[in-house]
């Protein structure tokens, strides 16, 4: 049973601030076919359902299982380690024990960039690197069928299913913000687009394929929008000030047609210029925004991200503009890019081929001039009474201090129109486990007067004690089937315990291959390649 629960503004707690884990590194590849691009976007104006997972396994908490809870002092029903080691042992999974708890917070993200690289190293017969798998991504690439709420903010789903393990469930946490106004209704935009001109970005799939997804995004912005153009090399050069696009798109275009590769990687330069002209440049009541296209493979300048964050993070706190990041190449920094948007309260995709590339600057990038929360932040409190243990699959570098919920100084994610967020937890029940078992809250700033909201959905026994999840929705079967293949790559590095009930690839071959049929989703076609390819490299 699902169930939704609108609840009030709570006292903001004060916490310590998360600790975002600097991002894998990750050689990603792109695949590009001009033609296809160049034939234009479609004429969607939606953003497209995205969802964006640390392990954290319970111990004290509120009998009663509310939402956010003050820690109880000596409450009972502290939970063993999934692995059945004792919670804070140094097994060289964590660097710190996880808090001794029935909690689990964590700021929302809708980042893909992982699953587009694994889908793309597979089909190329190779085997991603377990470091470069992050299994929330993988979660979080497929549409869902998620209630849309009524206005800004987000509607909560909680449903859940058996797993072949004894007594373990899987938990589906699922966050909605509603659709976009529409091309003509959103909010105008002020985007500066800072280009990597290096001499990396020559090859074949880089700069060819920035330059033609630029001249798409021209055409399809409306005339009030605003752009600007930096390119960086060695050094940065203002290739446009920021320009109303209202009779100047032929003049955007020359800009944009320009662009050719040159030398070095200088990052710093480029994203210092950039923010300089977003700044100059800023327009009220508009969206705001950098994205920076690049292979991020700095080697001059400040090649540390260190350097960078405070001036992106001042930009954001000071004026709002936030920063997206658009990864190409065969070879990519992705820990370097991931930490600078991390810091600019963005998020980065992987082009990984043409589909990518149309879906990013036509549906994406366009739904990101509109906003439907600020500094989000999701915390699922368990019943102690029914859970024993319980663990979060992936959001490594997502976590948020329990106590910091309410803070609404503690920076959580932007979340923009039509995209889900899920959470997936592995549950493992008491013995004779009824009644409730979790609540899941998310907590988010109104993006124009900063109000806090908050809505709730929890879940009971039955609906993960019923049928199994090969039985359940096609889009939880999905789901499932998405993170049992992201933990059958990262178990190959070691230091990674299998989600709880996973089948064999032969089995999830079947699996997706009969769902890829029943849904007619191309994107659920490709898991089933990816989960077949994935079958062949490790049998």
């Amino acid at each position: 049973m699902t169930s939704r629960t609108p609840i009030r503004d709570r006292d903001r707690g004060r916490g310590r601030h998360h600790n975002r884990r600097a991002a894998r590194p990750a050689v990603l590849a792109v695949l590009a076919a001009a033609a296809v691009l160049l034939s234009g976007c479609s004429a969607s104006d939606g953003g497209h359902d995205r969802s964006s997972g640390t392990a954290q396994e319970g111990g004290r908490g509120s009998r009663g299982g509310n939402p956010a809870p003050a820690p109880a002092q000596g409450a009972p029903g502290t939970a063993d380690r999934a692995d059945g080691k004792a919670q804070g042992e140094d097994d060289g999974r964590r660097t710190e024990a996880p808090p001794a708890d029935y909690l689990s917070t964590f700021a929302l993200d809708v980042d893909t960039a992982s699953w587009g690289y694994a889908r793309r190293t597979l089909a190329d017969g190779n085997l991603p690197d377990p470091r470069t798998v992050r299994p929330e991504e993988f979660v979080n690439s497929f549409r869902q069928d998620y209630r849309q709420p009524d206005g800004n903010g987000f509607s909560v789903t909680v449903d859940g299913a058996r797993t072949d393990a004894a007594d373990w469930s899987l938990m589906r946490v699922g966050l909605a913000t509603r659709a976009g106004l529409g091309h003509d209704r959103r909010p105008p935009a002020a985007l500066t687009f800072v280009v990597d001109i290096s001499g990396s970005m020559a090859e074949p799939g880089r700069l060819d394929l920035v330059r033609k997804s630029l001249d798409l995004m021209t055409d399809r912005l409306r005339g009030d929008d605003s752009v600007a153009v930096v390119a960086f090399s060695g050094e940065a050069q203002t290739r446009l000030p920021m320009t109303r696009l209202d009779g100047n798109r032929k003049r955007v275009h020359e800009v944009v047609d320009r662009l050719r590769p040159t030398d070095s990687t200088n990052v710093e330069a480029g994203v210092t210029r950039g923010y300089d002209i977003a700044v100059e440049g800023r327009r009220a009541g508009a969206t705001n925004r950098v994205v920076l296209l690049s292979d991020a493979l700095a080697n001059t300048g400040t090649t540390s991200a260190d350097a960078l964050l405070e001036r992106i993070d001042g930009a954001r706190r000071d004026h709002g503009i936030t920063l997206f990041g658009v990864g190409v190449g065969s070879d990519y920094n992705d820990a370097f890019m991931e930490r600078l948007v991390d810091k600019g309260d963005g998020h980065t995709v992987y082009v990984s081929d043409v589909e990518e590339a149309r879906r990013v600057f036509c549906d994406e990038l366009p739904a990101q001039v509109e906003l439907r929360a600020r500094d989000a932040k999701a915390q699922v409190s368990f019943d102690p009474r029914n859970v024993e243990r319980f663990r979060l699959i992936g959001y490594d570098n997502r976590r948020v201090a329990d106590d910091s919920f309410r803070d609404d100084s503690v920076d959580g994610g932007e979340v923009g129109p039509g995209h889900t967020v899920t959470a997936l937890y592995a549950v493992r029940l008491r013995p004779g486990a009824s009644g409730h078992v979790a609540t899941a809250t998310v907590r988010w700033l109104d993006p124009d007067g900063r109000s806090p909201h908050e809505e709730s959905g929890r879940v009971e026994a039955s609906a993960l004690t019923g049928a199994g999840w090969e039985q359940a929705a096609p889009r939880f079967q999905v789901t499932v089937a998405a993170a049992y293949l992201a933990s059958s790559l990262r178990e190959r590095g070691g230091g990674w315990e299998a989600v709880p009930g996973a089948v064999g690839l032969g089995r999830l071959s079947e699996i997706t291959a009969r769902l890829a049929e029943r849904t007619e989703d191309p994107e659920v076609r490709q898991l089933s390649e990816a989960v077949r390819d994935a079958r062949r490299l490790l049998s």
